[in-house]
């Protein structure tokens, strides 16, 4: 069951020929209850030649991502990730709603709260914060209105308290430190 107001971050990179993940999960103020990385992934050469362009897909999804689902020990509310590949399977293994949120680079909506469609299917504009720029949000395919209506509730809520994009750039350099051998 999802615990109330804990939200799920998921980051994956790939970098340098290897890929690691991580999963953190925070209260709505954006205080760590939960974190969870994998050990770097190197594919041999083989595996490249075997898998070649669902190589990634494995990798992220079957490997990565079950398993830092799996391993983590709250069930947030929302998942949040920062990659669009991650987005339907996040949604499938999650087993909770799933967003993927990034920058905008629209001007301020009118209202916190508001919520506007894009000319892309799935992805809407929410103006998260009382100032500042609104964020992107993307659904997975076949997302009801009223879950996204209540993701964007969710979101809103987190942003009085904590920067709701701030735990994507904490995760990418926890798994800088930990690549660099750091504690």
């Amino acid at each position: 069951m999802a615990s109330q107001n804990i939200l799920g971050y998921i980051v994956i990179d790939g970098t340098e020929g290897q890929m690691r993940g991580a999963a953190l999960a925070s209260d709505m103020r954006g205080i760590p209850v939960d974190f969870r990385y994998t050990d770097p992934v190197r594919p041999t050469r083989l595996e490249r030649i075997l898998y070649g362009s669902s190589l990634d897909t494995y990798l992220k999804e079957e490997l990565m991502l079950e398993s830092l689902l799996d391993s983590i020990e709250v069930n947030p509310q929302i998942w949040l990730c920062n990659d669009a590949d991650l987005l339907e399977p996040l949604k499938v293994t999650g087993k909770v709603k799933a967003v993927m949120l990034s920058e905008s680079p629209h001007v301020p909506l009118e209202a916190k709260g508001q919520l506007e469609t894009t000319s892309e299917p799935g992805v809407f504009i929410l103006q998260a914060a009382e100032k500042g720029a609104p964020v992107m949000i993307e659904f997975p395919d076949g997302t009801r209105q009223d879950e996204i209506q209540q993701a964007a509730q969710i979101l809103t809520e987190a942003e009085k308290t904590m920067d709701i994009l701030e735990p994507f750039a904490r995760i990418q350099k926890a798994l800088a430190s930990l690549s660099s051998g750091g504690n």
